[in-house]
């Protein structure tokens, strides 16, 4: 069973930087595409950012230039660089396995930015 722990989220000002980190287990997570997403109140879950297993990276537009997204395959571990961050990227942010598929969802990681 797929297990999913986020953390590395908090209350940062505008224009600042957080590192979100989600440890995976219960998979064959070097060979396993990641996304990271997230959803704020009131709003539908997105898809912020995707990597494969090769390394290669997508992002939200709306994020583009701002967030990375990056794995280590040791430790079974994906992040999510945030810099720059806005209000709007105010969420609760998620990981998961693509394609998800039957996979439920860790508890996420609250990023709040104040203005």
């Amino acid at each position: 069973q797929v297990q999913l722990v986020e953390s590395g989220g908090g209350l940062v000002q505008a224009g600042g930087s957080l590192r979100l980190s989600c440890a995976a287990s219960g998979i064959r997570f070097s060979i396993s595409a990641m996304g990271w997403y997230r959803q704020a109140p009131g709003k539908q879950r997105e898809s912020v950012a995707t990597i494969g297993s090769g390394g290669g990276a997508n992002y939200a537009d709306s994020v583009k230039g701002r967030f990375t997204i990056s794995r280590d395959n040791a430790k079974n571990t994906v992040y999510l660089q945030m810099n720059s961050l806005k209000p709007d990227d105010t969420a609760v942010y998620y990981c998961n396995v693509i394609p998800r598929g039957v996979n439920g969802w860790g508890q996420g990681t609250q990023v709040t930015v104040s203005s």
